[in-house]
């Protein structure tokens, strides 16, 4: 093996990429990561806002997230973003006829799927006709296989009526859920990957979906652990480094092209998102690269509100009957002095909203959140401010799975990564992290470099 077969370049500094260059690393290869941003973590990070440390939008896994959860452990980062002991989730509707009413989506501790027999008997946002109708609902989703390309080309909320849901029962549960991990509703999910959320998270494993978020701005995670544990293995790291171009060299290696250097490899993993990679691959590559520019987005808006003393006790909670979606206290991760508290209402799917100016916004969701926390409509607002991204995520519409590309390319040496490849979740960390591993799997194979996959049902 010459010095160049030795040497991988990782172009992408998110969470894929970090994998993947990990991955490398520990299997023995020479390993250079380049990222664009001053920092590592992706569309994952943290930045300052004065004193503030503030997430650019709320995270959580899933205990069903090993991907992740291996992630975490490689950079010594568990700790830090623990689970719920149990799935325990307060759901608000202030549109009800009678008042504002508060349940609860609490799982309990007998198998799969009794374990959330209770909680759904308990509550109180659904009749009990749709009740047992979600019953009947689950009990079809459990059958599915998630893998069926038949079910890519459905959508949720079409399979969802087939089964008896009410449009009821759609908001309370389904898109409850469904908005927060697929980032699109159920009239706009494929029905595969929305198997494959609610299959795996709710109808798996009993403790498949306790909660896990970051206690520490992400970019602690996700940029400073990172990258101590990137330089540990030996990886080098380039951030504010643009990549230009991939090509061959006469000699067959892997040229790529950046505004300060030109790096020769033999392994050269694209770990940016579907568009961008679209520009950076090299002829003959992929059968049909523009299937990539068909692999839509979606955007998350995120509403931060510090307020001058505490209005909400619990953690978080998630909304009906309100344009706020899921409500998260982010008082202690961001450093707030002096008894205040920092909100940030997390808005998946905000077609509508991405784009309205602040003080619009700041019009629409102040009086909503006085609505829900009534403590709030006396507290003075110390700040207020939102982060976009506006293609947060690949849109999990029916047929984008026919469109997502595997690790490996029709190119030798050239692979693939990113939460939009076929990594078979919607657009999660979870997602982002499979898909370093299954690039990294690829890239070491015709290297004669086997190393045991972390994840014990990929292996």
């Amino acid at each position: 093996m010459t010095g160049t077969d030795h040497h991988a370049v990782v172009v992408g500094g998110g969470l894929a990429g970090v994998t993947t260059a990990l991955e490398l690393a520990d299997a023995g290869l020479r390993v250079t990561l380049l990222e664009g941003r001053p920092r590592l973590g992706g569309l994952a990070f943290s930045f300052k806002r004065g004193d503030l440390d503030v997430d650019n939008g709320q995270h959580v896994y899933l205990r069903c997230c090993t991907a992740y959860r291996w992630f975490l452990d490689r950079i010594d980062g568990t700790a830090l973003a623990p689970l719920q002991d149990r799935l325990d989730v307060p759901v608000l509707d202030v549109a009800h006829p009678g008042g504002p009413r508060l349940g609860r989506l609490r799982r309990g501790g007998l198998p799969v799927p009794l374990h959330l027999a209770g909680a759904l008997a308990r509550y109180p946002h659904m009749s009990l006709a749709e009740r047992a109708g979600v019953a009947r609902a689950a009990l079809a989703l459990r059958r599915l296989d998630p893998a069926d390309p038949a079910l890519d080309g459905l959508d949720f909320a079409t399979w969802l009526g087939r089964y008896g849901q009410s449009a009821r029962t759609i908001e309370a549960l389904w898109d409850l859920v469904g908005i927060a991990t697929l980032n699109a509703t159920a009239a706009q999910s494929s029905l595969g990957l929305a198997a494959m959320v609610f299959k795996t998270g709710l109808l798996s494993e009993k403790d498949a979906a306790d909660i896990g978020w970051a206690h520490v701005p992400l970019g602690d995670l996700h940029d400073t652990l990172a990258r101590k544990q990137l330089d540990a293995a030996g990886v080098r790291t380039e951030l504010r480094t643009r990549v230009t171009a991939v090509t061959r060299t006469p000699e067959g290696a892997w040229r790529v092209d950046t505004d300060e250097e030109s790096l020769e490899a033999g392994t050269v993993v694209l770990a940016v998102p579907q568009r961008e990679a679209h520009g950076l691959l090299p002829a003959g590559a992929l059968a049909d690269p523009d299937k990539l520019l068909d692999i839509g987005t979606a955007p998350i808006l995120n509403v931060h509100v510090v307020y001058d003393r505490k209005v909400l006790k619990q953690p978080f909670f998630a909304a009906l009957g309100s344009p706020v979606q899921w409500v998260f206290d982010r008082t202690e991760s961001s450093g707030l002095p002096d008894g205040g508290q920092y909100l940030a209402v997390s808005q998946s799917a905000a077609q509508d909203d991405i784009d309205e100016p602040v003080s619009v916004l700041r019009a629409k969701y102040l009086p909503e959140l006085e609505r829900l926390l009534p403590a709030a409509r006396g507290a003075k607002v110390r700040d207020f401010f939102v982060t976009r991204e506006r293609t947060a995520t690949f849109a999990p519409t029916p047929g984008v799975g026919r469109l997502r590309p595997g690790a490996r390319t029709d190119t030798p040496g050239l692979f693939l990564a990113g939460a939009w490849t076929a990594t078979g979740w919607p657009a999660t960390m979870e997602g982002a992290v499979r898909s370093g591993l299954s690039a990294a799997q690829a890239a070491l194979a015709p290297l004669g470099r086997h190393r045991e996959h972390p994840l014990q049902e990929a292996a």
